[in-house]
This record gives C-alpha cells, structure tokens and sequence, in this order.
C-alpha cells in the first residue's frame, strides 16, 4: 500500500499555531492566582493534613461544609497543575492528598508560602496592577499612590490589618526560603560578628534565625515603629524603632535583606552610607540579600532567573523608584556609597547574598 508523503507544516504557521495556544495563558493568568488563593482560604491542604490519610471529595465537602460538586472542579483544575494529587482508596473510590507544593500553602505548615501569596493577591496589592500603564506613559503617580493615595508604607502606618499581612509575608520567605539557604550554604558570613543589625528587618523573624544558629551573635531588629510594634520577643534580639534614612543602630555588622530593591540608587546611597557609619571599622560588612537580573538573557540558565524579573514589575507597580539590579548596578551603587570591595554568592533561593566591605 502506497501511502502520501506527509506535507510539512511551514515553520512561520507553526509558530502561528503555538501563539494560538500560548495566548490563553496570559489571558487567564490571573485564574491560577485566584484559584490557589482560593485553595488557601478553604484550608484544602490544612484539612487533609490533619485528617493523617487522602480523603475522598464526600469528605473533603463535609469538612469544609461546601459543595461537593463546586469543590471538584476546583480540585480538578489544582490536580491537574501538581498541586493536590488524586489516589484510589481500597474502596476504589478517588481521594485527594497532599504534595509537596500544597504542603506549601497549608496555612498550619511552618514552611507555609501562603501569606506571601496572600499579600499578593490582596485587593490592595492587586489595584495598583490596573493603573501601570499609566505611570509608563509618565502621569507622575506611582500605580499604589494612585490605587490607595498614599505610598506602601504610609498605608500599612495606617492600617494594622495590613501592616500584620506585609510582615506575615516577609517573614514567610525568610523563614521557608531564603535564611535556610544562607545558613546552609554561607554561614561562614557570619564569622567573627558579635553584633548585628538587621535594617529594615521586619518582626525580627529573620534575625531570630540567625541568632539561633550563631548564639553568640547580638541581634538588633531595626524596623519603622509601627513595624515591630506587634513584634513578638525572640531570645538575643533587641528590637528598635527608627529611621534607616535617618541613621541605623551600632553593630559589628548590618544585615539588609529585599529592602534595598524598594528604593531608587540615591536613596540607596544614603542608606548604605548610614549602614556603613554604623558598623565596626574593624571587622565592619554589609550583608545585602537581593535578587539579582542577568546582564543578558542567555544567563538566565536557572529556574528562578525569571523570578527576579517578576520582582523588577512588582517595584514598579507598588513603589515609586524600586528596582531590581544587576551585578554591575550593584557595584555602582556600592561604590558611591564608600565601600572599596564586595562579593557577590549565589544561593538556592531568588536572592543572591552580597558582602560590601570598608
């Protein structure tokens, strides 16, 4: 039997064709978002963990006293993206159990993501999102200004629900993500250091760690007053209150971690001219804790390169100057401030960790 040449599909209407299937994900980019939010809030994950095995949807509804029928379609769309998996019981019935990214927004996991995801699919942070193309097109507003009429920290001073939803998040990624992978991968840093400061450094979550793991370090947790108001105690670390523009606590050492990025290379400048007055000249460095974007495209050979991009549009849309940088804006920015050297050490996590020396 004779059969037909297949005719080759000419490679300008292939990519025609994957463009046509490519569009819906930026047209319902937002469903994920909503629907993992959404996940979080019915305590999915939190309920099939307590409950100690996979349970059926019956189950499932009649925990989380929803309906059974809506709550299949929610759980068929998260199944089929690995969060939630389905098994079949010894009854040969369906049940849903964990995995390790739902394990990541149980809200009872200590190693839980989902305040940060809860911050960010808030309708505050999301308003500011509708009004970026205007700032682009220079209407002199920052989007958050002009979604809420005051800037990012001037609205948490005035609203405590979302002063505790900012420092949930933070501390979230700090605790599951970024301090492990310091610690694990570069606790050498912290070598020599008897005091340290820790700028901008939320409820203390962070400094907390580090403090465990190096006893013999005194830690001072610097935040904005109304940031480590409700800021719980944490054994070795003194919390206080202040203005890193205005001048930063004594220490053998400062510590700066996804602050920086929230702000303009001048005011960059002088915060870091600040740190630098306030540590040691003995044995003094600023630890900086960023993202960092490759200077080209093809760098960006890691999975969580395209991370930092995403960072560089939330700057944009919720802060009047913040940016990310690459590794030679970040030489510029740290030799205007006054320091003669500085390392830079990827680590597994978004951030990069960055040693300024005197």
């Amino acid at each position: 039997m004779d059969f037909a040449p297949q005719k080759s599909i000419p490679k300008k209407q292939e990519e025609e064709e994957e463009a046509r299937v490519e569009i819906w994900k930026y047209i319902f980019g937002f469903v994920e978002m909503a629907i993992v939010k959404c996940a979080i809030e019915l305590r999915i994950g939190d309920t099939i963990e307590s409950h100690g095995s996979p349970m059926t949807l019956s189950q499932l509804s009649t925990a989380l006293n929803c309906s059974a029928s809506l709550l299949y379609r929610i759980l068929r769309f998260l199944v089929r993206r690995g969060i939630f998996k389905q098994e079949i019981n010894e009854a040969n019935v369906i049940s849903y159990d964990q995995t390790p990214l739902s394990r990541l927004l149980a809200s009872s996991n200590n190693n839980s993501m989902a305040p940060f995801l809860l911050l960010e699919s808030s309708p505050v942070m999301l308003a500011p999102w509708h009004r970026l193309s205007a700032r682009i097109k220079g209407n002199g507003e920052t989007p958050f200004e002009a979604a809420h009429g005051k800037d990012v920290w001037s609205f948490a001073a005035a609203d405590p629900i979302h002063n505790i939803v900012i420092n949930d998040a933070m501390s979230c990624t700090a605790r599951v993500l970024t301090v492990p992978a310091i610690l694990e991968e570069c606790p050498q840093i912290f070598e020599g250091i008897g005091s340290l400061v820790d700028v901008g450094g939320g409820n203390g979550t962070c400094l907390s760690m580090i403090v465990k793991a190096f006893p013999w370090i005194k830690g001072i947790n610097f935040d904005l007053p109304h940031v480590i108001s409700s800021s719980q105690q944490y054994i070795g670390v003194e919390h206080v209150g202040g203005n890193m523009l205005d001048s930063i606590p004594k220490a053998d050492a400062a510590f700066i971690m996804w602050v920086l990025h929230d702000w303009d290379d001048e005011t960059c400048i002088k915060i870091l001219k600040n740190c630098k007055g306030a540590i040691s000249e003995k044995r003094g460095k600023v630890i900086i804790v960023e993202a960092l974007i490759e200077e080209r495209s093809e760098e960006n050979n890691n999975k969580l390169g395209d991370v930092g991009l995403m960072l560089d549009m939330v700057m944009m849309a919720h802060t009047k100057n913040g940016k990310e940088r690459t590794s030679k804006e970040w030489g510029h920015v740290l030799h205007q401030a006054g320091f003669t050297q500085y390392t830079i050490t990827p680590i597994r996590a978004v951030h990069s960790v960055i040693q300024a020396f005197l």
